[in-house]
């Protein structure tokens, strides 16, 4: 494909490609890669150091991952400083880089955004959730990453915003205007139960699923809580690594009081992934705090009945094609549970209802449309 010469762009801000630690990682490695796809020339700053969830999951180094230039920033990698001093060195080597575009993701990364913006590079923030609010940081780390947020007010020329809620956080705190571009999804191929009747004794419409990162504002001790209370022969699948708060997950284990009945498989991904999604009877998002939760769009996109919290970074994505609860409150979760549980019919009527509506809302091809044209100016 013939080089689009007029934009050359650089990422940072993401822990590293490929990688599915979060969903930044996730996010910028669809707009790297499609991007690259359309003959952009994209360079995506990774962290050096070692995947959250161990060394097994690092991916091999590489200079190229499907067209897109891989460089690795200089990186302390202590809780707290990775973020910091890998922003640091990625902001220095944006400013002196060959790049136009310099592309930011999450709030605290933008701490250095002034370093580009310097050098009169085109600057561009995508904040995915307000990540001061993340029950894992402490003072100092709330302090950085409110700098990093108030630098990215303050510098750069557009800020991406994943949901309206954020949006109206932005123009009532600061009078800043954003723009809402949502995360689109890819069409899974649905797999049937192999690796998970294998590794789990799972067959398929016989558990309820979480997936993500054990971390306290994502509510998976809400789940198991509720679960407790249910009167269910199906079990609970808690698909996720601990992330930075360790402690957090030894604790969450330590709530389960029914034995085999609730499965901890630690973080997962491919095709082991797939199959969890794949036959789950309903997926479960408790979260406190999100930006746009990639793992409700991709268990919507493999046909789940959805039950979220009531925030509304989830019950918008769900829209009237899922079931919400009131966030943290375990008892009303556990009665809507209980309640699908019991009338599998409205479950199944879910299921055809909510990819149908998920592909219509949701389309990387459209998201990187519309943040190219953000990188114009248009």
């Amino acid at each position: 494909m013939s080089k689009n010469t007029d934009l050359n762009i650089v990422m940072l801000g993401h822990k590293r490609i490929p990688s599915r630690e979060g969903g930044v990682e996730v996010v910028v490695e669809e707009l790297s890669t499609r991007m690259a796809a359309l003959g952009y020339p994209v360079t995506c700053l990774n962290r050096t150091g070692h995947h959250v969830s161990g060394e097994a999951f690092d991916s091999a180094k590489m200079d190229r991952y499907k067209g897109v230039r891989i460089k690795r920033v200089p990186t302390i990698n202590a809780r707290g400083m990775a973020a910091v001093t890998s922003s640091l060195s990625g902001g220095i080597l944006a400013a002196l880089g060959p790049w136009n575009v310099v592309h930011y993701h999450a709030e605290g990364p933008c701490l250095s955004m002034w370093i580009p913006k310097l050098f009169g590079k085109r600057c561009i923030a995508t904040v995915h959730g307000l990540d001061h609010q993340r029950a894992k940081w402490g003072t100092a780390g709330r302090l950085v990453i409110l700098l990093g947020e108030r630098m990215a007010v303050r510098c750069a020329d557009e800020i991406i915003v994943l949901s309206e809620n954020v949006q109206k956080y932005f123009k009532e705190k600061y009078g800043r205007d954003t723009m809402v571009i949502p995360n689109g999804v890819n069409r899974p191929e649905k797999l049937a139960p192999n690796l998970i009747t294998e590794k789990y004794g799972l067959k398929g419409d016989d558990y309820l699923l979480f997936v993500g990162r054990i971390v306290p504002e994502k509510g998976p001790q809400y789940l198991i809580e509720a679960f407790k209370m249910m009167n269910t022969d199906k079990k609970l699948v808690i698909a996720g690594g601990a992330s930075d708060t360790a402690e957090f997950y030894d604790l969450v284990r330590e709530m389960n009081t029914l034995g085999d009945k609730i499965i901890f498989t630690d973080f997962i991904q491919g095709d082991l992934l797939r199959e969890i999604y794949s036959n789950a009877y309903c997926y479960i998002l408790p979260s406190d705090l999100e930006g746009m939760p990639l793992t409700l769009l991709e268990a919507m996109s493999f046909g789940n009945c959805c039950v979220t919290s009531d925030i509304a970074e989830c019950a918008d994505v769900v829209g009237s094609y899922g079931v919400t609860f009131k966030a943290n409150n375990v008892v009303d979760l556990a009665e809507k549970l209980q309640d699908l549980c019991d009338h599998p019919d409205k479950v199944q009527d879910i299921r055809v209802a909510s990819a149908r509506f998920l592909f219509e809302n949701h389309d990387w091809d459209k998201t990187v449309e519309q943040t190219l044209a953000l990188y114009r100016g248009e």
